[in-house]
């Protein structure tokens, strides 16, 4: 009885196994994303269920936005899972004065053709890490919308397609006001999570320090491979997309983000778009996790990353100290869990 697995029955152990054969061969994703782990952890101390978060995103096709303070390694973490990715990888810093142009891209006019001629910018790569997203301002946030929705960005009545894969990843400082600007709703929708960062353990921190203090471990950051090619993450993400997911469950995430729309405590709930991703979440965190099913606890565990950044509190609630996400569990656990 030791070796049972969660929702497995004890006397037919072996049985979802044998009647899901072609779909439960989850060692190449496994060891793909296991290499991406011990890649990362040369360099990273803990952050464990970041990292889980990180890859269950890259597995699902969304977009990510990692909130929090300076110092804890938002933009390091970032930057290392682009260099496990043999794709191309450009990094833009947004500051005020940055204007739409200078990320997606120009016509520069030829005189010898007499024809315009377009040159593409920064976010034309399969990662791009955008470091501290909230200091551009609204003008040029909304040159994301298109580009971070359908991959497509249209210059002069031309659409120009992303290549795949393509993820953003978002930096932006919670606690920092001068030179920032709130994001709008409709662009905060369009990544599938937002992570909070927070501070190490008393153990990580001392692990950080050790590893400075001897020369940073000796490995620097150069010696992080790539390891995952755009071929292998497609495959992975074609193996995601077929795995199990029964109709309770499906039943229990539309509860879930229904239940955004009726609470007391929110002034905005969360739309669709949100079900969606926490669907596709579910299904790369059990592949993940090594299932080719999703259970209730897989959406349990991706309710707040994928909620938090949807809904918004009421001034009343948001005036006694309320947060997203203490409203996010609130929903979880008024819902009935299937069975």
């Amino acid at each position: 009885m030791e070796n049972e697995t969660p929702f497995q029955p004890a006397e037919t152990p072996a049985a979802p196994t044998a009647a899901f054969t072609p779909r439960t061969d989850l060692a190449q994703l496994t060891a793909r994303t296991e290499a991406v782990r011990q890649q990362i952890g040369q360099v990273i101390v803990g952050q464990h269920d970041l990292l889980e978060l990180l890859l269950t995103a890259l597995l699902a096709d969304g977009h990510v936005l990692l909130e929090g303070v300076p110092g804890v390694a938002k933009t390091l973490t970032a930057k290392l899972l682009a260099r496990t990715l043999a794709v191309p990888f450009s990094r833009i810093q947004f500051t005020p004065d940055l204007m739409p142009a200078d990320v997606l891209g120009t016509s520069i006019f030829r005189p010898a053709q007499g024809d315009f001629e377009f040159r593409p910018g920064p976010i034309f790569a399969s990662v791009v890490l955008i470091d501290e997203i909230n200091r551009a301002p609204a003008k040029t946030q909304s040159a994301l919308f298109e580009v971070m929705e359908e991959r497509t960005v249209t210059q002069d009545g031309t659409a120009h397609r992303m290549a795949t894969p393509f993820v953003v990843l978002a930096t932006q400082n919670p606690v920092e006001q001068e030179g920032t600007y709130r994001l709008p709703e409709a662009q905060l929708d369009r990544f599938l999570f937002k992570l909070n960062v927070g501070y190490p353990t008393l153990a990580e921190e001392i692990r950080i320090l050790q590893g400075h203090h001897s020369g940073f471990g000796g490995t620097p950051l150069d010696k992080v491979q790539a390891v995952l090619s755009a071929p292998d993450l497609a495959a992975l993400r074609q193996q995601v997309s077929q795995q199990r997911v029964e109709a309770n469950v499906l039943e229990y995430i539309a509860k879930i983000v229904g239940q955004t729309r009726a609470h007391k405590a929110l002034y905005l709930g969360a739309s669709p778009r949100a079900s969606i991703a926490l669907l596709n979440g579910a299904k790369a965190l059990a592949a993940l996790r090594g299932r080719d099913f999703v259970t209730p606890e897989d959406v349990q565990f991706l309710a707040a990353p994928v909620l938090r950044h949807r809904i918004m509190l009421t001034p009343e609630r948001e005036m006694e100290g309320g947060t997203a996400d203490e409203v996010v569990a609130q929903i979880v656990q008024s819902v009935e869990v299937p069975r």
